[in-house]
Formats: C-alpha cells, structure tokens, sequence
C-alpha cells in the first residue's frame, strides 16, 4: 500500500477550468498567496517527482498540509485477504455506522456502499477513473443511497485510491467524509485467466460455495491500448441460520443471551395459545375441530375449550399451575441457561426451555445469514495515440448485471387491516382484528366493535397469523444492470513550450445508468386480506385460526398473498472539458 499526502502549493498557483453538463458538479477553488520561504543557497539541485493524487486538480509535488490517500493496488490487496468490495468495506478502520454489504440477510438490497466515518453513504464520493458514476437505482435517492461498488469487480481494477478526510472543498458536498477513486484497467499485454474458490463446509450442516474467474486479453504498441475483461462471481446456495447450532434459535438463553422468537405467529389469540394437541394436529386445509377450532363454539378466549395460556417466566406465577402450559413440555434450543443469562428465570433453573415454536416462532429457522448472489462483468478500454502524447483518443465501456436474494421469515400479518375510523392507525393494537361474521371464528361474541360503512361489525382482537404454510419464507430478489460508456480526447500540452510542460487538458463524454428490480414474494395485501377476513363463505375465507401445520385454501392465499414489484432507474450523462496545469510564479 503507498501513501501519499496532498499538500498546497507554497510557489505555484493554480489555474483550472471546468464546464459541466447535467449533473456535473464542478467546485470552484480559489487560490490565495502564500510568503514564499527563506532562500537557503548550496551546492545541490534536488529533483523533486511529479505527482498526482486523488484529491486535488493539480498536477505537482511542492504541496503542503496533511490529506492523507491511501493507494491499494492489486497486490496489496491480495496480500490483506480482501476478496470481494463487501470485504474492503469491513477492512478500512474509517468504514463505521450502518453500512449495505451482501452480508446483510434482512434489509440488505444487494449493493455495496462506502460509510466512511459513519455517516451516510451518500456523504463519501465514489469515483471511476476520477468521474462520477450513477447510484444505485433502488437506493433512496437524496437520503442515504450511494454508488455501488460490488459493481466494479476486482479483476478490472488497476488501483484505489482512497482520501480518507473530507473533500467536499474540492468535489462539493458529497465528499464531506471522502473519496473512492477507482482507477480501471488501462494497458494489459498478453492473456490472463484466473480463478478462486472456497467453501464453508466444516463439518457443518451446509457448505456455500462462492467461486469467481475472469479472462484479460491485452495487446497494443507504442501508440495504442486495447484491453478486454471479462468476470464472473457467485456465491452458491447461501449459509443459513439454521445450518449452525449457534444461530439457529433465536431463543439464545442457552448461550447467555435472550429470548428474540417472534409473538407474530399461529394460534395465538391475545394472550392464550390453542391447546398443544390442536396446535400441533394435521396439516392440510382448514378442519374444524382438527387443525383449527370449532367455529362459533364459545363467547370469547377466555371460555373456549380450544385454548390455554402458555407459562409467561416473570409474572410471578409458579410453574405448574393448572390451566398454565409448561414452557419445558415441548422442545427448546439445546444447552444450559445460567444465571448469568440475559434473561434468566430461576425458578426453572438451568432447565428453562422456552416453550419451542408453541410459546413463541423461531423465525432463525428459515432465514438466511448469508443470502446467494451472484454477478457477471464486462469491461473493454481503447486507447489511440494520434499525435505522440499531444492527442489521444480513448473509450471505455462496462457492463454489469448482479443478483441477489433476501430471504426473510414468513409474513406476519401486521398491520390490522382494519384501521380506526377517520385514521390510518390498525384497529387492533396487536395482531389483527376478525369480525365474528368470518366462517371460521371460534367465537359467538366480539371484544370490540368496529363500525363499517355505517354498520356496526363485533370483532375479536389480537389475532395473530403468520403465513408460514400458506407461502412459505418471503424472497426479495433484488437484479441490477449497471452500463458505463467513455469517450473522449486528451492530451499534454508540452509542445507549445516549456511554460507549459505540466499542463494537460481533456474533453469528453460519459454516461453512466444504473437499472434495478425487485421482486418481493410472499407478502400480504391489507385490502385483500381485509376482504377475505370479511367473506363469509369458507371455501374463499381466510382463516387466521389454523394450527402451526395447517394452511387456508388455494383461493383464500390467492386473495391475500402478492408480489411486489418495485424498479427504478438512474442516469448520469456527463460532458466535460478541463484543463490543467502549474504556473511559474
């Protein structure tokens, strides 16, 4: 890794033009006079390098004042074990807060995003060969979405450079905590093919496989460059939480933590749960009496004969008390509660097992840790020298497509979709609430009732139901297109003389779009489901009664259950000119 510093010109001024189109935004930066220093007369010339670093529009090494940029190239990067862009992000010490990698299951969206210092991505420029490049189409744009680096693969990559204070001075407000700076592939000779792979199987449960290979092909002379890239990565099935002991209950008491399962679940009426031997009977479509309670069979909860109250730890009420279910008679995550425990109930012991799926959902069963992804590449650069150094013409174009599936827990059906008259606020203020008219209500009278065009409709509250056997897991695939075109002239300006052998100027055109998709599966629709809980025929009906096997009918899941689709696209065509160099003073 090389640093560099940036430092302010003490005898040379600066003199740089720039002319942006749509979207380009171009600082400007004023140059103030600075004494020059006590003249020391000896015998030696110092040779001084020119250099040039991210951070700053001139071209020369008499600089002053601390801006430290780090340099990553290929092989400093190979040697730090960073494999993939989510690993360069967890690698810099400045990277810190919330930040979107592909190791986020729930609420990750595919993408890879710089947070340097903690503050939202969008306050750290990413750049491509020192231009901007479209944001991710999915992200909120203007809130916290940034550009997404998963989409410049490592293969492409001639180095990084990464400004690691704030720039905004230079690059304008989006800079405030850095700069990214990709520097693509220019100039490769001859044929390069590679390959990596790696798995986690330890002897666990599931291995996931990610494996990556790219081909490079190179050729030029002394006047031209042409360079073609192609890259491909995947990460095969995914790691799950069940496929480790540790993650696979979110009731994590065993190993010194908490009880995290979810209240959102089946069976479950306010506080009391249906009776063990129902909860857990057959499977199938609805059977009153079977694997969901008999319709209209008693006044409320309280009186039913289909339901108990579960053991709750902390109520202060002994264990075995009748008419209270034993949290240890069904299974629970294996180990040994101490007393040292998050959460630790001693009148139990160490022998506290928390009920399994009948007292609370683990939902740890069925979500991913690791989501699969996967992504292919395409990158090609040209270059042609027409007159030395002093015209060169060049172009460059990317292509990338990525992919990426969120799997989350089975939907729960919050909010009520009944709401309180005049708001947006659920009626039930937890779970949802089921009018006494739905076919498959065990009771004969409603806690509350709700008042419906102008009809007063009885309902009972705090039913909970989670769409574990009517859909199974929800999925978020997210796919992006990612394209990005250069073109453009360049050139040095030392023919024109020596007062000009540090100037350069440039002209071109870039655009950069970046499209995205996301398909969300499994998901439940408040208008549907409020239909269906108000039809009282039971072929067509929705039942939120049914035991932790059962599922509603193909037509009651087809009134609730969706697809989201949500897409959006984001383009950023840049032209520009600039021209740059050093003035003797």
């Amino acid at each position: 890794m090389k640093v560099s510093l940036m430092r302010r010109a003490m005898r040379e001024t600066a003199f740089a033009a720039a002319v942006g189109v749509n979207l380009l935004i171009v600082p400007k930066v004023s140059a103030q006079p600075i004494a020059p220093p006590a003249q020391v007369t000896t015998g030696a010339t110092t040779e001084v390098e020119r250099v040039i670093v991210t951070g700053s529009n001139i071209p020369t090494a008499e600089e002053t004042g601390p801006n430290p940029v780090d340099t990553y190239r290929p092989a400093d990067i190979e040697k730090l074990g960073i494999r993939n862009a989510t690993d360069l992000t967890t690698f810099l010490p400045q990277e810190s807060g919330a930040t979107t990698n592909l190791n986020i299951a729930n609420g990750g969206d595919g993408t890879v995003q710089f947070n340097l210092r903690g503050l939202l991505a969008k306050e750290t420029l990413v750049l491509v060969d020192g231009k901007r490049v479209a944001f991710g189409s999915l992200n909120p744009v203007g809130f916290s979405g940034g550009a997404d680096i998963n989409l410049i693969p490592f293969p492409m990559i001639d180095h990084i450079d990464i400004l690691k204070d704030g720039a905004s001075a230079v690059y304008g407000s989006d800079a405030i905590t850095g700069v990214v700076n990709f520097f693509l592939l220019h100039k490769c000779r001859g044929l390069e093919i590679g390959g990596s792979y790696g798995n986690t199987n330890l002897g666990a449960s599931n291995d996931m496989g990610e494996w990556e290979a790219w081909i490079k092909a190179g050729t030029g002379d002394d006047k031209s460059e042409i360079v073609v890239i192609a890259d491909f990565w995947e990460r095969t099935g995914g790691i799950f939480s069940a496929d480790r002991d540790l993650s696979a209950n979110a009731f994590q008491m065993p190993w010194g933590g908490g009880d995290f399962r979810s209240v959102n679940m089946l069976g479950r009426v306010q506080f009391r749960r249906l009776l063990p031997r129902l909860f857990f009977g057959p499977d199938g479509t609805p059977l009153p009496g079977v694997n969901t309670p008999l319709p209209h069979s008693a006044p409320n909860a309280a009186t039913s004969p289909f339901y108990k109250f579960p053991f709750i730890p902390g109520f202060g009420i002994p264990p075995g008390t009748p008419g209270f279910v034993n949290p240890n008679a069904y299974p629970g995550a294996p180990g040994i509660v101490g007393p040292r425990a998050r959460q630790f109930f001693p009148q139990f012991g160490t022998k506290y097992r928390g009920g399994g799926d009948y007292f609370f959902y683990n939902f740890a069963a069925v979500t991913p840790a690791l989501p699969p992804a996967d992504r292919q590449a395409f990158y090609g650069s040209f270059t042609r020298d027409l007159c030395d150094k002093y015209l060169t013409v060049f172009g460059d174009f990317k292509y990338v497509r990525s992919f990426f599936d969120s799997s989350l827990a089975p939907v729960p059906l919050v909010p009520d979709p009944f709401k309180i008259p005049g708001t947006n606020i659920g009626f039930s203020p937890n779970g949802i609430s089921v009018p006494i008219s739905n076919p498959f209500n065990p009771f004969t009278v409603g806690d509350t009732t709700l008042v419906i065009n102008g009809t007063p409709i009885p309902m009972t509250t705090g039913v909970s139901f989670r769409g574990i056997n009517d859909t199974g897991p929800r999925h978020e695939k997210f796919t992006y297109w990612d394209s990005l075109f250069d073109v453009g002239l360049r050139g040095e300006m030392g023919e024109f003389g020596h007062y000009f052998k540090t100037w350069n100027w440039e002209l071109g055109f870039r655009y950069s779009r970046n499209e995205g998709q996301d398909v969300a599966s499994g998901e439940a629709s408040q208008p549907g489901l409020r239909e269906a809980l108000l039809n009282t025929n039971p072929a067509t009906a929705f039942d939120p009664f049914l035991n932790f096997n059962a599922h509603n009918t193909k037509r009651a899941r087809q009134a609730v259950y969706v697809s989201l689709h949500n897409s959006g696209e984001y383009e950023l065509p840049i032209g520009y000119a600039t021209l740059n160099g050093a003035r003797l003073a």
